[in-house]
């Protein structure tokens, strides 16, 4: 079950910041409630082992070390047997569910209210919590219209497109390049965030930061929607976050490729937008300027929070 969910994270079976920790850390409740050593070290261990291979799937969701330090966290407590263990962390894995899942929900209600009357939106990827404010600020009977990407190479727009129609959101379906075309018609970006930096620079989906350039050229606000586990504690220290670069594959056949011998495929799978092209980030703890994404890491993580790297217990 573990390094089942640890593949389809690896192949993006399972995308998105947000579903990425939940799903990893529900895969790690699983995996203890099925060890069956008596050995509280032997626990500790092939749980450390455990959370190790998760960790290596995706490099830049800065949620997936988050979430996992979050529950792994358990562990510093001393404990007189395994089963005490076992239980202490299924609580803790529940909690971090249930506090996602909730987030989500306080960040669309915060962000609908960015959203005005009659805004023509874009978006881009398929953010769940950037998803979240759109479809709050359509159930609030505010009569709003989107612009949707296609996001290649993965095409994740034809969810987003999926979910609006659903909702019964009149939206515009367009190729990644055609974003700075519409932008003169849109009113509000709203798109989500893999990690937030300690300065307010945002990694998200590769093409984030064309569309904010060019949204910045018009004059046209941008707003992030982002869950607090997504902020990068680590860049307080100077460090930077790893951009992933995936199978290129994904973009040119290996068929074609093959015949192509002096051609190099090159596929980030995010890009960084620098914190002077976004105007608001939202959270479920509030809405703020980027400028003060340290406030987040500060007094939500704790300013000495260091993403999980192994060794509990």
């Amino acid at each position: 079950m573990l390094a089942d969910t640890a593949e389809k994270i690896k192949r993006m079976e399972i995308r998105g910041a947000g579903r990425i920790a939940r799903a990893a850390v529900q895969a790690l409740d699983d995996h203890s409630a099925s060890l069956g050593t008596p050995d509280l070290q032997d626990y500790l261990a092939l749980m450390n082992e455990a959370a190790g291979l998760l960790l290596e799937t995706r490099p830049t969701a800065v949620s997936l070390p988050n979430a996992i330090r979050s529950v792994m966290a358990a562990f510093r407590e001393q404990y007189p047997g395994v089963e005490q263990a076992k239980s202490a962390f299924r609580e803790r894995c529940r909690a971090f569910i249930t506090a996602s899942e909730q987030a989500v929900q306080r960040i669309g209600e915060i962000g609908a209210r960015h959203i005005r009357n009659n805004d023509t939106l874009l978006t881009h990827c398929n953010s769940e919590a950037a998803l979240a404010c759109i479809l709050e600020a359509k159930r609030q009977g505010k009569e709003i219209s989107v612009f949707a990407t296609e996001v290649r190479p993965r095409n994740q727009g034809h969810l987003t497109i999926r979910t609006l129609d659903k909702a019964g959101i009149p939206t515009s379906f367009i190729v990644d390049s055609a974003a700075r075309y519409f932008m003169d018609e849109v009113d509000l970006v709203v798109v989500g965030a893999d990690a937030v930096s300690v300065n307010g620079a945002v990694v998200n989906k590769i093409g984030t930061s064309q569309i904010a350039l060019a949204a910045r050229e018009a004059r046209t606000r941008v707003m992030v929607a982002a869950e607090t586990y997504k902020f990068a504690p680590r860049t307080i220290l100077g460090e930077y976050i790893e951009i992933e670069e995936r199978d290129p594959g994904e973009v040119l056949s290996p068929a074609i490729f093959s015949q192509l011998p002096h051609v190099r495929v090159r596929n980030p799978a995010f890009d960084v937008t620098p914190a002077d092209y976004v105007d608001l980030i939202v959270t479920e703890a509030g809405a703020i300027p980027p400028q003060m994404a340290y406030i987040i890491i500060r007094d939500v993580l704790g300013w000495d929070i260091g993403e999980y790297s192994g060794g509990f217990g």
